[in-house]
């Protein structure tokens, strides 16, 4: 899921809040995987929205392909066919690795948790999210401290809920 957002305030809110949050969910994500048995790896992924058939994205994926190789004269016309169809966004993840068994999780969602209010830690391209405003102090400014809390817990439950074996 992209975020949406209703008005430009709560861009605003959210501009000022995802670097930092990031930043965070990654720092206290290494704290985590240093106290674990788990190993972890960071990828680059690309993200498709829910209705893009898997034929337009495979489509999509070899005209890139095809793009890399392709002399100046057939990348135009590449180009061109491309920017008619849909194209992903970038996500990250981070992939979890222990013993036979791999666990991939969506870092973008994660960020999400922290940065947005949610019933029940999911969005819908349906709904604008609304930023969780305790995470900023009385002048507008991040609140570090409350900040680091909550990126903290969100991170412990991802690890809580990792199978013990």
């Amino acid at each position: 899921m992209k975020p949406r957002f209703a008005t430009i305030e709560t861009w605003q809110q959210a501009d000022l809040l995802m670097q930092p949050a990031f930043i965070r969910l990654i720092d206290n994500l290494r704290k985590q995987l240093d106290a674990s048995t788990w190993r972890g790896q960071y990828r680059d992924v690309q993200v498709w929205a829910d209705d893009i058939p898997d034929e337009t994205k495979a489509r999509v994926f070899e005209l890139q392909q095809q793009l890399e190789t392709a002399p100046p004269e057939q990348a135009a016309e590449i180009e061109k066919t491309l920017s008619h169809l849909p194209s992903p966004y970038p996500g990250y993840e981070l992939q979890l690795e222990k013993n036979d068994r791999q666990i991939k999780v969506d870092l973008w969602a994660l960020c999400y948790q922290i940065c947005f209010r949610s019933q029940d830690g999911e969005w819908s391209d349906d709904f604008p999210v609304e930023v969780d405003t305790s995470l900023f102090d009385e002048t507008g400014e991040v609140d570090w401290n409350l900040l680091e809390d909550k990126t903290k817990r969100i991170v412990e439950q991802v690890f809580d809920r990792l199978p013990l074996e």
